[in-house]
């Protein structure tokens, strides 16, 4: 069993209306230190696979076909071995 954590973001060329909303928001709270503020997805998931390669190939598949936007997001993931 593998477990996987997948990291959903916008591209940089794509703007991000919540993230300027977030941005306002941690303004208003008095935080102006912050910048460049940029919302994401975080997907967990278990995979019953046999091997680590067929664990980031299912992963990248579903990655790929429903998790992300291939015109609006890139995604990346780790993978952990579990007993």
């Amino acid at each position: 069993m593998y477990h996987s954590k997948i990291l959903v973001t916008l591209r940089q060329s794509i703007l991000d209306p919540q993230g300027k909303a977030v941005e306002h928001g941690v303004h208003s709270l008095g935080y102006g230190l912050v910048r460049n503020v940029r919302i994401g997805k975080f997907v967990e998931l278990d995979v019953d696979a046999r091997s680590r390669e067929e664990a980031e190939t299912v992963t990248k598949e579903v990655s790929q076909k429903l998790l992300a936007n291939p015109v609006m997001e890139d995604f990346s993931f780790t993978i952990e071995e579990r007993s």
